[in-house]
């Protein structure tokens, strides 16, 4: 018998590949002013850590690269474990991801969903309609759960366009599932509470840190400008469709919204009705420490804030209002079998990166000066605002926009550092912006993937043309009316 060949995978050359890189780049004779040895070894970790986020699993990358970390020359393993796992931003997330599953799991997004569709104001208005959609998705997405939106108004969509005779190949139903998806993006990253805003917020706390200046972002008014910039992209967006790709919106005239509530929803149980109050007043547990910083019980708020995630989530595991199932509002295994572990452990291995490659240890930071001095050194601040979100919308569509958020932080920490310069209304619009326009490419986002994944009604050439058209709409608008939102009002 003769030898029989086992293919490679490409996952398995990829794998290689990032592992190498973590390995060898030490060793590449470049010449990095200003960097350590130690640096050289968290820089290759770095850089093969973005190859395997970009081509394999988040979820072994993310252990993998801080497995690296912590065999690296950088700190003891113990130390490592304690920075990743111990920090309290991971445990926040950790938690709050839990209970966005609760929400999803009490199907809360249904109702959410279906309040938005049966408007009666969307009657025979296609454009009013599809402006309600578009909120809906963007406000789901900020306070209910990222992915909702689409999982629920793609269907709903499919549905009307076949009983109003909407063909799949007409321009319109193009544009409307592609609209749910930015609209979903510019809701991702409105919580400053939670996943990756929450994630980036508390790494350009650390990195500033280590950098001898704490800033930290005030909440309330980050909400504020982020909710404020996707109502705005909003309307800007619906009128560009509306009289500059102007698609046949005839049919839509013909919807009857109560063509929708054929199949009612059933009255909120009692397990729904604590679910959607209490995570109300969670939020404002959460925000109204930032508004008002010098009450008592604010103090006491702010002080423990990244633990009340934790006695939230404890409070919905033993409270019990249905009286049918007897079943928990968060009954934690059943929850738990949806969690989006790549997320998480993407989130904590960024967090880590972010820590370690500003560590004074390393040297990267002095390097960053050292280069970036001598080319923003001329810029006003506003060319320097705009250099920077050009960029960003550039590799935020290249490869994650978390990564490419975490990027960005060290140059700008850097620049208003040395320039003396308030850091917070800069870091913050690109928080925003970063997340939210991650949708050209599928490599730039989940939400991008997930439009390039539906081959059934959009094609690639449609799908690049207009988010393209889309992403720069929004370039405009975080220039125009972003730049003197985020001065204004984040301090």
């Amino acid at each position: 018998m003769g030898n029989s060949i086992v293919p490679v995978s490409k996952r398995a050359i990829h794998s290689l590949v990032g592992v190498a890189i973590m390995f060898l780049f030490r060793f590449l004779p470049l010449p990095l002013p200003e960097v350590t040895p130690v640096g050289k070894e968290i820089i290759g970790i770095f850089i093969g850590t973005l190859y395997l986020w970009t081509t394999v699993d988040p979820v072994w990358s993310s252990l993998l690269s801080i497995f690296m970390i912590g065999i690296s020359s950088y700190a003891p393993m113990n130390q490592v474990l304690s920075a990743a796992f111990g920090n309290p931003v991971v445990i926040q997330m950790l938690f709050l991801m839990i209970v966005m599953n609760a929400m999803v799991y009490n199907k809360l997004t249904a109702y959410i969903g279906r309040f938005f569709l049966t408007m009666k104001i969307n009657n025979g208005r296609p454009w009013v309609f599809t402006a309600m959609l578009m909120v809906g998705a963007m406000l789901m997405a900020a306070f209910v759960g990222p992915f909702s939106p689409i999982f629920l108004f793609w269907p709903v969509l499919y549905d009307i366009f076949k009983e109003i005779g909407i063909k799949k190949e007409e321009k319109y139903p193009t544009i409307m599932l592609i609209l749910v998806a930015i609209a979903t993006l510019l809701g991702f990253p409105v919580p400053p509470y939670s996943g990756n805003s929450l994630a980036l917020i508390g790494n350009y706390a650390g990195i500033t840190e280590n950098m001898g200046n704490r800033v930290m972002i005030n909440s309330a008014a980050y909400l504020a400008v982020a909710l404020a910039y996707g109502f705005i992209s909003i309307a800007a967006i619906v009128l560009f469709c509306k009289y500059v790709l102007r698609p046949d919106v005839s049919k839509l005239k013909n919807l009857d919204v109560d063509m929708l509530k054929k199949n009612p929803l059933p009255p909120l149980n009692g397990n729904q009705k604590f679910m959607a109050v209490s995570f109300v007043i969670y939020i404002l547990t959460m925000l109204l420490p930032s508004m008002f910083p010098k009450l008592g019980i604010m103090q006491f708020l702010s002080a423990n804030n990244y633990g009340i995630a934790l006695g939230y989530t404890a409070l919905l595991c033993c409270i019990s209002l249905d009286k049918e199932k007897q079943e928990m509002v968060l009954p934690f295994n059943k929850v738990l079998n949806g969690f989006a572990w790549g997320t998480f452990f993407l989130c904590t291995a960024a967090i880590l990166l972010g820590s370690v490659l500003t560590n004074e240890s390393t040297g990267i930071s002095a390097f960053l000066n050292t280069i970036l001095r001598p080319i923003f050194s001329n810029m006003s601040l506003v060319a320097f605002y705009i250099t920077l979100l050009v960029i960003t919308l550039i590799l935020t569509n290249i490869c994650n926009s978390l990564v490419v958020g975490m990027l960005m932080q060290p140059v700008i920490a850097s620049f208003c550092l040395s320039s003396g310069i308030n850091s917070a209304p800069i870091t913050s619009l690109i928080i925003i912006f970063v997340l939210a326009s991650a949708s050209v490419t599928p490599s730039a986002s989940p939400f991008a993937a997930m439009i390039h994944g539906n081959k059934e009604w959009l094609n690639s050439g449609d799908i690049y043309k207009h988010t393209m058209m889309f992403a720069a709409i929004e370039l405009i608008l975080v220039i125009v009316v972003g730049i003197p939102l985020a001065t204004a009002l984040i301090h």
